[in-house]
């Protein structure tokens, strides 16, 4: 008995929704993370105006001094959308949660020895204040941003400092086996430690910095991109030693993170410096004076994770490599 199957193939009469077609060509199929980004900020038939702020629009581009001719022209090179964000995210929380789990069961942080301990406790664990801090900033970009292709990447950044914070906790709750004294103490360190006074004060004032561009440039530019190198790189490669390299399985995560978040951050900034010369000159100013304090800021911090030496030298190869950033984004360090 012989058998002919046949096929038939159906060409869907179109390959995407017509707002996205509009964009890319009715013919030209889309992905997931097109569809989920392109056109997606409300543009109209808003119902009131902000009564905090009844000069703007609920939505408002004229919130940062940035101008582009197209908010869509922002791409995340992850193509992060909510679905592979969350699968991403999900497996590395599993293999970070096996090295947690690795230290703790065996131990590692309880036998660390006095000096290391304290070295470890007053550098690290005051950070989770510090990352609480960038979850707002972001949540602020997220709120007051325009256009889906920034403001999904930044609560999606917000959500990952949230985690960060989280992580930091459990760090300290192994220095004190499941006690509260280091997260104490890493709270007072924050609010009265001279060496982190000058970040907790930088801090605040992005709290209160109104142009949302600015604050993403600020922190996850230029704040991450000094602070990130200084204690992920330099202090967790001074103190692996004395920890028998427990630190860098408790901080796989973040410099995973930041190695994957640098490419998107440096994406965005990219993109709007090449819009206009006009963008260009308010990055680089921007990028000029929160580098500039946040230099300042770091130095005490560095002295006292690090040595006055050490502390230094380390700070200046962070510079140096975020000055090597800026220029490959064709900005002026």
């Amino acid at each position: 008995m012989h058998v002919d199957i046949q096929t038939t193939s159906v060409k869907p009469i179109r390959q995407t929704f017509s707002f996205i077609a509009r964009r890319l060509g009715a013919d030209k199929p889309a992905s997931r993370y097109q569809e989920a980004t392109i056109d997606m900020q409300p543009e109209v038939n808003f119902h009131y105006r902000p009564l905090w702020e009844p000069e703007r629009a609920l939505y408002d581009k004229r919130r940062t001094a940035i101008v582009m001719q197209d908010w869509y022209a922002f791409k995340d090179p992850r193509h992060f959308y909510y679905g592979v964000y969350v699968m991403a995210r999900a497996k590395q929380q599993d293999a970070t949660d096996r090295q947690y789990e690795f230290v703790e069961k065996r131990q590692l942080l309880t036998q660390l020895d006095a000096a290391t301990r304290q070295r470890f406790q007053s550098a690290l664990v005051p950070l989770r204040h510090y990352e609480w801090g960038a979850n707002m900033n972001n949540c602020f970009i997220t709120a007051y941003g325009w256009g889906a292709a920034i403001t999904q990447a930044t609560q999606f950044a917000t959500m990952d400092r949230l985690g960060i914070a989280q992580y930091l906790t459990r760090v300290g709750l192994m220095l004190d086996t499941n006690g509260e004294a280091a997260l104490d103490q890493a709270k007072e360190d924050w609010l009265h430690a001279p060496a982190w006074q000058g970040v907790r004060r930088l801090m605040e004032n992005l709290f209160v910095t109104k142009d949302w561009f600015e604050v993403f440039v600020a922190q996850n530019l230029v704040f991450d991109g000094l602070l990130y190198p200084l204690v992920y790189r330099h202090l967790e490669a001074d103190l692996n030693p004395g920890t028998g390299n427990a630190l860098s399985m408790l901080t796989g995560f973040m410099n995973d993170w930041y190695d994957e978040t640098t490419r998107w951050v440096d994406a965005t900034v990219k993109t709007a410096a090449e819009e206009s010369p006009a963008n260009a000159a308010q990055l680089t100013a921007w990028i000029g004076t929160w580098r500039t304090e946040i230099l300042r800021a770091l130095a005490p911090l560095a002295s006292a994770a690090l040595g006055a030496d050490a502390g230094a030298a380390a700070l200046a190869q962070a510079d140096q490599a975020l000055a090597a950033r800026i220029a490959k984004l064709g900005l002026r360090a």
